[in-house]
């Protein structure tokens, strides 16, 4: 594999976890002045045609579902939305780099997930750096301390939920095009935000509010296309780890926009959960390499 494309894949990893990151920070800067469900349907409707046009032009907008797939996307599709409720939730009530922090834990829960459902082999090293993990998290979130909260507990949730998604769109057959899925969810999230809106008071949203609404999901919609092309860009166990840099995007602008900063403890457990994940996926890159050099001794 070619160190350029490996650069290329690390490239369009950053670029998708900064336009996810940029995307959370429009959504903090609107909470308040737009209600948390009027927001979530708002910013659904304007992905949702975006998606729509792109699928359009690229020759995606197909679903052909049958068995399994069903019952998967439909699994896939209640982890999206349940996500977007715990994370935006969590999002208006938390500083941005903290739910950033907590949300570091995924490559740990999905590792871990894959071992307990999908039967993935996961060693002994990779087990402990999992619970180290979850040490590290429970240093962000601290729980019986003073800063722990129901925000925190929802920035948990969202990794289950995310967890979720992620371990059912690996059950997805390849023959549903990954845009397609991504309409399914963008259009669930849509439904659920326009649901949620009949039990608060909808306010007038003003053109500067519309106008980060927008931008949110513009950046939204290039943080997916990115992340998509990162899966045909390089290997993917050079590539994952710069995930990571959506934390330090995190840092930047909460810092810049919103004057937030992590305590010591935090960033103590943010550092742990980091570098855990990225021995993780070390490993997965090693036992892999191993598995394919001896399947080709056979």
């Amino acid at each position: 594999m070619g160190l350029s494309v490996n650069i290329r894949g690390a490239a369009l990893m950053t670029v998708a976890m900064v336009c996810y990151t940029v995307n959370d920070a429009f959504m903090k800067s609107l909470s308040a002045e737009v209600p948390f469900f009027e927001a979530i349907f708002i910013r659904g409707v304007l992905t949702s045609v975006l998606l729509f046009i792109l699928a359009g032009y690229m020759g995606h907008l197909r679903i052909r579902l049958k068995g399994w797939d069903i019952v998967f996307l439909t699994l896939r599709t209640l982890g999206e939305v349940s996500a977007t409720y715990f994370f935006i939730n969590a999002l208006f009530h938390m500083p941005l780099p903290n739910i950033a922090a907590i949300m570091q834990a995924l490559p740990l829960t999905v590792a871990l997930a894959g071992a307990l459902f999908l039967r993935e082999a996961v060693g002994w090293r990779r087990m402990s750096a999992i619970l180290v993990g979850f040490l590290g998290v429970m240093l962000i979130v601290r729980p019986g301390a003073e800063g722990f909260n129901l925000y925190a507990l929802y920035g948990l949730s969202a990794v289950a939920s995310v967890t979720l998604r992620d371990i059912t769109t690996r059950k997805v057959s390849s023959g549903v095009p990954s845009l397609s899925v991504a309409i399914v969810a963008a259009v669930a999230v849509t439904i659920f935000g326009a649901i949620g809106t009949l039990q608060e008071e909808v306010v007038s949203v003003s053109p500067a509010a519309m106008v980060k609404l927008a931008l949110a999901a513009v950046f939204i919609l290039g943080g997916y296309v990115a992340s998509v092309m990162v899966m045909r860009s390089g290997d993917i166990g050079f590539i994952t780890p710069f995930r990571y840099t959506s934390l330090v995007a995190a840092l930047i602008l909460g810092f810049v926009v919103f004057g937030d900063w992590p305590d010591a403890l935090t960033l103590l457990g943010a550092l742990i959960v980091v570098a855990t994940g990225i021995f993780t996926l070390y490993r997965e890159r090693r036992v892999n390499r191993r598995d394919l050099r001896a399947l080709r001794a056979r």
